[in-house]
């Protein structure tokens, strides 16, 4: 088996503690999937700064292969600015400097590279959405995290991400269980197989276009909860994988049953970690 992070990569910069830690949706999902012993990638531009170093030098470490990544050269790698509380992250305001790097756009060189992959991911954060198209014809899996933020459900960014991908996930604390259900449907009728949400401490709910499945949740006292989503919705795809889910296929009970215990105990054990996935560097 082999997977890929496409998209976005940053910095997440804990001010309260002067540490910085490479993060970002892609790249959290590459470097957790190699933990979990799959042949693992990531795709994206690089920031032309000191602080992409801070993500190379993790994704070298871990054996993750970035061979096909390329730099932007005048740009900075984004930062996510958190304080770390009890446990807690809390963002801090967006990084609006002018110079940061943009998404990787998909030419013939990366498109056949991708063809060598069984699962390809990407996010609402990465700003590839005008790529995904390219994507439908693959062979493998493309799934993708549509996070929590309304922007990224509405009718015309459904319309254009849902009929390029395999599985979505959203983040739903905040909606009743009938909202979650009715956006799972919505989802669903757009043309994605299953639909995940998560919603917390409440646990998760799975929909496959003909039954809807609760998931678990496993709770520990959390070092940080950097990364939380990224790890279950991570160790939960790879435990299909690992099943012998494929493009057009179809998830047995079972299999869909031990990816949720699976992740649950993953994503845990996770929050026991500094940082989405460790790594910390000073912040200079």
């Amino acid at each position: 088996m082999k997977v890929i992070g496409y998209g976005d990569n940053v910095v997440d910069r804990y001010i309260n503690q002067n540490v910085r830690y490479p993060g970002g949706n892609c790249i959290n999902f590459a470097a957790y999937a190699k933990r979990m012993g799959i042949d693992t990638a990531y795709l994206g531009y690089w920031g032309d700064d000191e602080e992409a170093r801070v993500i190379q030098e993790a994704m070298e470490d871990l054996k993750v292969d970035i061979s096909h990544c390329k730099i932007q050269h005048g740009t900075v790698t984004e930062r996510c600015d958190v304080n770390l509380i009890d446990g807690e992250r809390v963002f801090l305001p967006f990084d609006e400097r002018e110079n940061l790097h943009e998404a990787l756009p998909l030419g013939a060189a990366e498109l056949d590279y991708l063809t060598k992959f069984d699962l390809i991911h990407c996010s609402c954060y990465a700003e590839e959405e005008e790529e995904l198209e390219k994507l439908k014809d693959m062979p493998g899996l493309v799934t993708f995290d549509f996070a929590v933020e309304d922007e990224f459900r509405t009718k015309e960014y459904l319309d254009m991400v849902c009929p390029c991908i395999d599985f979505a996930l959203f983040s739903c604390e905040h909606l009743t269980d009938q909202e979650i259900r009715e956006l799972l449907r919505k989802v669903n009728a757009r043309g994605v197989s299953y639909v995940l949400a998560t919603m917390g401490i409440k646990g998760q709910l799975l929909f496959d276009g003909e039954k809807f499945y609760d998931g678990t949740v496993h709770l520990k006292k959390a070092v940080d909860t950097m990364g939380a989503g990224d790890s279950y919705f991570t160790s939960f795809l790879m435990c299909l994988l690992k099943s012998g889910w494929k493009k057009g296929s179809k998830v047995d009970e079972k299999a869909i049953r031990e990816a949720f215990e699976y992740a649950a105990e993953f994503s845990a054990e996770n929050c026991m970690i500094n940082g989405a996935f460790g790594y910390g560097q000073p912040i200079e």
